[in-house]
């Protein structure tokens, strides 16, 4: 009985797929990178390289909340965020890591679109149902640690506004988000281990 729920155990971290979300400026990144200097498997962010790379090649505009300003191509930016984020999941898969962490999911693709009233194709809806996480935990706004930037544009009201769209976006798929207090980045990785059962 003992090896089978071991067992068990094993099978269930082998497919963990873990999403940690939240508004811009929420601590997120910097929590993923704790989990990965405690020596977690984590997928990172690339929505950051990605706009930096698309204002360094586009024409010098007005900094405003869409990054997606500096891009000729909106839809083929969102294609390419897609694309790699179903990528993450896949290597994940096909990994021999037990727990993956992933700073962003899929999902994230369709509520950022929808906060910016850009259409998409049934191909992303479907990448959100066809391409699933086991758990998400999510950073709720918090307007002590909010920074502005050079890749982060949106004000804190807006950053409200996105973390509103991820709760619906993430729930519409059937997500059960766990938020993440508001405290310490090694406060808030114990509870993320804590909760997952791995501390």
């Amino acid at each position: 009985m003992i090896s089978f729920l071991c067992s068990l155990k094993v099978r269930f971290l082998k497919a963990s797929k873990i999403v940690i979300t939240g508004a811009p400026g929420t601590g997120k990144t910097v929590v993923v990178k704790a989990l990965e200097a405690r020596g977690f498997h984590c997928f990172h962010e690339i929505i950051r390289s990605m706009t930096a790379k698309a204002k360094e090649d586009g024409i010098s505009k007005e900094l405003v909340s869409n990054p997606l300003v500096f891009v000729d191509d909106p839809k083929k930016f969102n294609q390419t965020l897609l694309d790699a984020r179903i990528n993450d999941v896949i290597q994940a898969e096909k990994s021999s890591e037990t727990v993956h962490f992933f700073d962003r999911g899929i999902p994230d693709v369709l509520a950022y679109m929808d906060y910016f009233n850009q259409t998409y194709s049934n191909d992303f809806v479907r990448a959100c149902e066809d391409y699933r996480y086991d758990i998400l935990f999510i950073m709720p706004p918090w307007r002590d640690i909010y920074i502005s930037d050079n890749e982060r544009f949106e004000t804190f009201e807006e950053a409200e506004a996105i973390h509103e769209h991820l709760i619906g976006t993430y729930t519409k798929f059937g997500y059960r988000p766990i938020e993440i207090p508001k405290t310490t980045i090694e406060d808030r990785v114990t509870f993320i281990l804590d909760e997952l059962k791995l501390a």
